[in-house]
């Protein structure tokens, strides 16, 4: 997979992308992650990015021929023509698991950081093809928000992870928050690790494993739940739990 980032601020990228996953993924050639400075396609003598807005409103706006045209470089060096190209802004569909599952289906991504007071429309409606918030709230710009993106669709690439199991266990993949997670020394300061985990019984760790992760979601976050693919069984399980509750 190949992953081009218009922005900016290219050095913000050197230090998340060095570390980690997302680094070991791309020594693999698993990923191949490209930074472009937008200024590099800005006008006149001082690679000018940004102007006014009309209507006198405060800030600055990000104008449309350098985005359009860094585009169409980028798709033309990697013979790609129809590149995704997904604008990090804050009015975008909310990024989550499943998006990044279907972003991570792609061969191909283009991510624009926005800034300032925001991008040219001209951008949104006829150069994006997608726009992606990661949540309610204003960030300085769109370097954060990709790097989000990156690091959750990275790990969902095939050969990424030690264990395909770690993408499929980890929460909000089956719709549910992670269950409890322990490690040696069995026990510390009193407390002690279930002995289920010790048992070496599988269906039944398997067992307390789900449990947990519902019981876990059902306490803090139980929207999730509406969504979640449960059995007849676990629903009775909610439902006994929300009893001895009330």
């Amino acid at each position: 997979m190949r992953i081009d980032i218009l922005t900016l601020f290219p050095n913000m990228f050197s230090g998340p992308f060095a570390e980690s996953i997302v680094k070991r993924a791309m020594d693999r050639n698993l990923i191949g992650i490209k930074i472009h400075s937008l200024r590099e396609w800005g006008l006149g003598k001082h690679k000018v990015v940004d102007d006014y807005p009309f209507g006198g409103v405060t800030g600055m706006v990000m104008k449309p021929e350098p985005l359009f045209e860094a585009t169409e470089a980028i798709r033309a060096e990697s013979a790609c023509s129809s590149a995704p190209v997904i604008l990090l802004t804050p009015q975008g569909r909310v990024f989550n698991q499943n998006v990044a599952a279907e972003l991570a289906s792609l061969a191909q991504l283009i991510l624009i950081c926005g800034h300032y007071e925001g991008i040219d429309e001209r951008v949104r409606e006829h150069l994006a093809t997608d726009e992606i918030s990661i949540g309610d709230y204003v960030l300085t710009g769109g370097e954060l928000a990709a790097m989000v993106v990156v690091d959750a669709v990275t790990r969902l690439l095939p050969g990424v992870l030690g264990s395909e199991e770690s993408a499929t266990d980890d929460s909000h993949s089956s719709g549910l928050l992670e269950y409890p997670q322990y490690t040696r020394p069995q026990a510390y300061r009193g407390w002690e690790a279930p002995q289920v985990l010790l048992s070496g019984n599988h269906a039944q760790i398997a067992k307390w494993r789900r449990e947990q992760s519902i019981m876990r979601t059902l306490k803090r976050r139980p929207e999730l739940l509406e969504k979640a693919d449960l059995s007849s069984e676990e629903r009775e399980l909610i439902s006994q739990s929300m009893l001895r509750k009330g």
